[in-house]
């Protein structure tokens, strides 16, 4: 079993990549194999809206986002991670969502993996960026978990806050049990992950 800790945040070494690896200690209590992966420094392009991964199954898109493809897919569950910037998501994690488009096969999709959210902001924004995370994960029939909504306030200020810590570890875990249950969606629901909406007659 493996879970992937996803870092959308441009720094290395931010509350993001800190909760994300306590989640991980968590899931690493119960046996599971871990890996955090962070996008700051990669060159992770935006979608370009081509269709070519609808017609080949590939994104034919080179950067390093074929790095990240490979981890996803090998993951049992994925713990999104971002900060919240001008109240939403950052960039680096609307992109990554963009490109997952290219994730969209029987062979090759994120279906009946386990996901997990965690977000930290210092203002407004904490609510939306969840709702939209756990959108998105419906979207690609992820399995979701809990989530950790974390304000941090001044550096290092997050390091006392026990509660915040024992329920991250605690995302970490129930992805792991999440995982164990091994539910799967109905087949012939998957044709395809589009929700239908006001433009279906």
């Amino acid at each position: 079993m493996k879970i992937l800790g996803l870092s959308c945040s441009p720094r290395k070494d931010g509350n993001t990549v800190f909760l994300l690896n306590e989640a991980l200690k968590g899931a690493r209590e119960l046996g599971a194999e871990t890996e955090l992966y962070s996008v700051a420094g990669k060159n992770i392009k935006p979608c370009e809206g081509c269709n070519t991964c609808r017609e080949t199954g590939e994104c034919r898109i080179q950067d390093d986002m074929q790095e990240l493809y490979r981890k996803l897919l090998e993951s049992d569950g994925i713990i999104f991670g971002t900060p919240v910037y001008f109240y939403s998501f950052t960039a680096q994690a609307k992109a990554i969502i963009d490109r997952t488009i290219a994730l969209n096969r029987p062979e090759k999709s994120l279906a009946n993996k386990a996901g997990g959210v965690i977000v930290t902001g210092g203002s407004l924004g904490l609510a939306d960026t969840l709702k939209e995370l756990y959108f998105y994960m419906v979207t690609r029939q992820i399995i979701p978990a809990n989530y950790v909504a974390a304000y941090p306030g001044i550096p290092g200020e997050l390091q006392k806050m026990e509660k915040c810590l024992q329920a991250t570890r605690d995302l970490g875990q129930q992805m792991v049990q999440i995982i164990a249950q091994r539910f799967r969606y109905p087949e012939q629901y998957r044709r395809s992950s589009f929700a239908f909406g006001t433009h279906t007659r």
